[in-house]
């Protein structure tokens, strides 16, 4: 009994993919000196504030300067986040 040649099946090509990389940039070079400068003007403007006993940075401001120094150190952290 003579054998089959079985069917040729097409050489499966897959289809072209769009490269969509995304170029990613490098920071500016002031970003990373103001990030830091950031944190480290909130954690001196905090210390500053507990050193003094509340009369230095500005008196008038009472416990607001915490407000004050910890938005500073937030800010320099959520910088943090778009480091590259």
């Amino acid at each position: 009994m003579p054998e089959s040649k079985g069917r040729a099946k097409p050489t499966h090509t897959p289809p072209p993919q769009a490269h969509s990389k995304k170029k990613t940039m490098a920071n500016p070079p002031w970003f990373v000196p103001v990030m830091l400068g950031l944190m480290l003007a909130g954690l001196i403007w905090v210390v500053a504030f507990y050193v003094s006993a509340g009369k230095f940075p500005i008196p008038n401001f009472g416990y607001k300067n915490l407000i004050i120094g910890l938005g500073l150190m937030i800010s320099g952290f959520m910088m943090t986040t778009r480091w590259r």
